[in-house]
């Protein structure tokens, strides 16, 4: 099994830790244990591309011709 040591821990948080730990009866340690599987086998959140995406997927896709990008980027002009 791997070990992971978590510096920087915000006192109030280790605080509700030892709490949460004490009220259901196990050590620190075991309540992230748990903490940790719950958070990681929860289904991945899809980003808003992904949604819009699945919603629109039934009308079809359109291909768009990308320009070449020829033209230099040229400065702004700060003086106007």
């Amino acid at each position: 099994m791997a070990s992971i040591t978590i510096r920087n821990l915000d006192e109030q948080v280790k605080t509700q830790l030892r709490m949460e730990a004490a009220r259901h009866g196990h050590s620190m340690e075991e309540e992230v244990r748990i903490i940790l599987r719950s958070a990681l086998s929860q289904p991945q959140k899809e980003g808003q591309g992904s949604r819009i995406r699945e919603r629109f997927a039934a009308a079809g896709g359109v291909e768009l011709e990308v320009p070449a990008r020829s033209d230099k980027l040229r400065a702004p002009d700060l003086d106007a």
